[in-house]
């Protein structure tokens, strides 16, 4: 190769480090000041380095097979930060690719300004709207391995302070004179999900966790009913529960006898009447008289999306979930009793059949699937990310290529595209899909269709996708949502 063609590369290499560089302060300020929430094709970009951006962008060759770059994407950026916005989410990848196709001869500005008329212009009619009446104070109930990743979630979504707003961990008082340093730890230390983003203190004297500006109370109690949180100016608080222990009914509204508790949602399938709610599914049916909500398990979070979508263009006759999970702390490291038939066997050295509740919970957010579906799950030696066997009977014929592209589609320019997530390369494993926010991944390379007969294989990081999956209920449940731009690719 000739020294031409090598400094070319590289010069185009650090041409696009710095645009990306200059973009990183305005996708912040748009942030912190507008509750602007930007990114490339739902790939977020706000907090990312320089090299996130990049390759946030070089993801969209995969999807559009034609190359978008930070000079299509900067522009853009710029004169957002000049519109002076009301909150919104707003996809900078997609806005490029639709001036590409549909700009025709209007200027970038006119055509950005036809996209957002909505929200140009209206920062300073919402401001004190938003920092007041849309702050929605939140309690974790519970400070396991999803009560530390919601935790990080609710963190790296404060923006300008318009948002939820984490207020208090409940926790029962450990053993361990040094408590409060232990429950920090593992919030900024995870083996599976890295090092936390950002800065932790610690208030000893007042009992509480300092992490990027928000002060967290850590309150200790032992049952769900006896907690006052109007003490620590905590007030109308939705209370997450992920311990797991309280399921029904009588049990979780124990938390609406404590002051400052309005509403609890169960990072668990909910059992009688409570209402099991996968976001993006059945959502749309929360009301705000809805005092107890539950949602659902992670697998179920996982399959639901994708059967829906399945259903919606091809209709599902019946079939088969088979759940390759990751183990949990629910089992042992070694050979112990349990009280759950095999569980008690090692979880890092064996494959463990056990039961899931997956199949059959479709159909409380899903009805028109009730009865199609059975499920079983195998347990695996991985800390995390578990995969869904969707193996199915459809109503209409179909091929590899044509449910492979619609299940495509449906990831990036539908309702679901939050939930569903695409990969189509022959070399990923379990580990790379760590931290994804979709609650399911469709892996098209190992997609089966044969006439009717579909399997389909979906990843899910069982406990960062979920988790992201139980903010979004949240958010819906404070009415902090925004809109989305740009509406349509169309």
């Amino acid at each position: 190769m000739s020294q031409e063609k090598l400094d070319s590369c590289f010069g185009d290499w650090k041409d696009r480090e710095t645009v990306a560089e200059a973009m990183i302060p305005v996708i912040g300020r748009l942030y912190r000041k507008n509750n602007v929430i930007t990114s490339v094709y739902g790939r977020p970009i706000i907090s990312r380095s320089v090299i996130g951006i990049l390759k946030a962008h070089r993801f969209v060759r995969q999807v559009e097979q034609q190359e978008l770059s930070v000079h299509d994407t900067f522009p853009i950026l710029k004169l957002l930060d000049e519109y002076n916005l009301g909150p919104a989410r707003v996809d900078l990848g997609k806005l490029a690719i639709k001036f590409k196709r549909k700009g025709g001869s209007k200027s970038l500005d006119e055509f950005l300004r036809g996209e957002l008329a909505d929200v140009i212009g209206q920062y300073d009619q919402t401001e004190a709207a938003r920092r007041g009446s849309q702050t929605k104070d939140v309690v974790l109930f519970g400070f396991g391995r999803i009560g530390r990743l919601l935790a990080r979630i609710l963190i790296e979504k404060a923006g300008g302070g318009a948002n939820l707003r984490l207020r208090a961990i409940v926790v029962r008082k450990g053993k361990a004179d040094n408590d409060l340093e232990k429950r920090a730890s593992l919030l900024r230390r995870d083996s599976v999900h890295g090092s936390f983003q950002g800065t932790i203190t610690i208030d000893e004297a007042n009992n509480a966790i300092i992490a990027n500006g928000n002060y967290i109370q850590v309150i200790y109690a032992d049952s769900p009913d006896n907690v006052d949180y109007t003490a620590f100016g905590i007030n109308n608080a939705i209370v997450i529960d992920n311990t797991g222990v309280w399921r029904d009914r009588a049990g979780l509204e124990r938390h609406l006898k404590s002051k400052g508790a309005s509403r609890v949602l169960l990072t668990a399938p909910g059992k009688g009447d409570i209402k099991n709610i996968v976001f993006g599914i059945n959502s749309n049916d929360i009301q705000d008289s809805d005092t107890v909500l539950s949602a659902a398990s992670c697998t179920t979070n996982a399959i639901t999306p994708v059967l829906k979508a399945v259903n919606d263009r091809f209709g599902i006759v019946n079939g088969h979930v088979e759940t390759v999970h990751a183990y949990t702390n629910d089992q042992n490291l070694i050979d112990n009793y349990h009280k759950g038939t095999r569980r008690g066997r090692s979880a890092p050295l064996n494959m463990v059949i056990t039961e899931t509740g997956a199949a059959k919970a479709v159909a409380k957010a899903l009805p028109i699937l009730a009865g199609k579906l059975t499920g079983n799950a195998i347990r695996v030696p991985t800390p995390n990310v578990s995969m869904a066997i969707l193996n199915l009977n459809l109503d209409k014929a179909t091929t590899v290529e044509e449910i492979n592209d619609y299940l495509r589609g449906v990831s990036l320019h539908s309702e679901l595209q939050k939930q569903i997530d695409f990969t189509n390369s022959s070399e990923v494993v379990s580990s790379d899909f760590v931290g994804s926010r979709h609650a399911g991944i469709v892996d098209a390379q190992a997609t089966i269709a044969n006439d009717n007969r579909v399997v389909l294989y979906v990843w899910y990081d069982n406990e960062a996708g979920y988790s992201a999956q139980v903010v979004r209920i949240v958010n819906q449940m404070a009415g902090v949502t925004y809109p989305v731009y740009p509406a349509s690719m169309g």
